[in-house]
């Protein structure tokens, strides 16, 4: 059965399985709905989504508006929703803001982070921007002030700051121990950690390994959910319990061994392409056609965006843009040739 977590200092207690909200982007508003109410339904009563997640926001705010919480005779302090702006400037900070709570339809955000920062911002380092998160929570628009980050020592500095009550940070059972250090940490800090992509982009396939993973740790799982069937996978851990067990540690084991070194996440941010590459999919080809039914990927369509890579211009800017640091051109030429020998019969897969 799923545990409840509290994230640190924020004193919000919730069950140790909550949905991520970046992957309803992709689906219709009456299917986000759906999903977002069935989750709440099941027992999930924390929701993560953000202002870059395009129209994410405002399915949230569809989902849990006033005629489905007199519905289920609820409350708005019955659940929990953190967003999160990309603002660098105060100005932008505000305005991002305001669009979130108009688009989720609620006077106040239970976690407010700031995403995917490259620094820790702190009071009086001259960008504003740790006094505009004190200054929401002094008006009430926000109640808990937090941060999201890619990079192990960004993260790191943020937690021995004290300044924050959250840090989101990928967390896998393809951590290392650094990062397992930084889970740690933050316990240490009283600071609630926030698991993003749990399923690493979706190369990780067996929810009850993740699951049984996640439990050993003090953390919150945001998992990225676009479809019932996931919903279902991640509800049924209300119904049953899961433990790690010698078969799950060797799956885990032969998982370490099969991505280790530099892979792609498919977190995006490398996006958009100046020729129109895939890149979140496409350098990650190999091991999404590894494991996961292969004739989707072998397809005619999947050929053409694959081609693409053959437009690169070797501009660098999705090296920039990478918070992994990955030779997002090289990488994405090693997908396309492995890709070719698998279509040629080169490779047997």
């Amino acid at each position: 059965m799923v545990k409840d977590y509290t994230l640190g200092k924020t004193g919000i207690t919730v069950p140790q399985n909550a949905f991520g909200a970046l992957p309803i982007q992709r689906v219709s508003v009456e299917t986000a709905v759906e999903l977002l109410r069935d989750a709440y339904r099941g027992g999930m009563r924390f929701f993560d989504t953000a202002r870059a997640y395009t129209d994410s926001e405002v399915k949230v705010g569809a989902a849990f508006d006033d005629a489905f919480r007199e519905s289920m005779h609820i409350t708005r302090e019955d659940y929990y929703i953190a967003s999160k702006t990309q603002a660098t400037t105060p100005e932008k900070f505000w305005e991002d803001l305001e669009t979130t709570l108009g688009n989720l339809k609620t006077d106040y955000l239970d976690i407010y982070q700031l995403h995917c920062v490259s620094r820790c911002y702190r009071p009086g380092d001259g960008t504003g921007m740790y006094e505009a998160m004190l200054e929401a929570k002094q008006q009430g628009k926000i109640r808990h002030i937090g941060i999201t980050a890619h990079l192990i020592g960004v993260a790191e500095e943020i937690v021995e700051s004290g300044l924050y009550e959250t840090l989101q940070f990928p967390f896998s059972y393809l951590a290392s121990d650094r990062e397992v250090r930084l889970v740690e940490s933050c316990a240490r800090a009283n600071m609630g950690f926030i698991a993003m992509k749990g399923l690493c982009g979706g190369l990780l396939t067996n929810s009850d390994a993740c699951m049984a993973y996640m439990t050993q740790y003090p953390v919150l799982p945001i998992w990225g959910i676009q479809r019932k069937s996931e919903l279902e996978q991640w509800l049924s851990f209300f119904e049953r319990d899961v433990v790690m067990n010698d078969e799950m540690r060797a799956l885990i084991e032969e998982d370490r061994k099969a991505l280790s070194g530099d892979f792609c996440r498919g977190c995006g941010y490398c996006t958009p392409c100046a020729v129109g590459i895939q890149i979140n999919n496409c350098a990650r080809m190999s091991q999404l056609i590894r494991r996961s039914p292969s004739k989707h990927f072998l397809g005619e369509e999947w050929q053409g965006l694959m081609g693409k890579i053959d437009d690169c211009i070797d501009c660098g800017v999705c090296k920039t843009r990478c918070p992994y640091g990955l030779d997002i051109p090289n990488l994405l030429r090693k997908n396309l040739e492995d890709y070719r020998d698998i279509l040629s019969g080169k490779i047997q897969i």
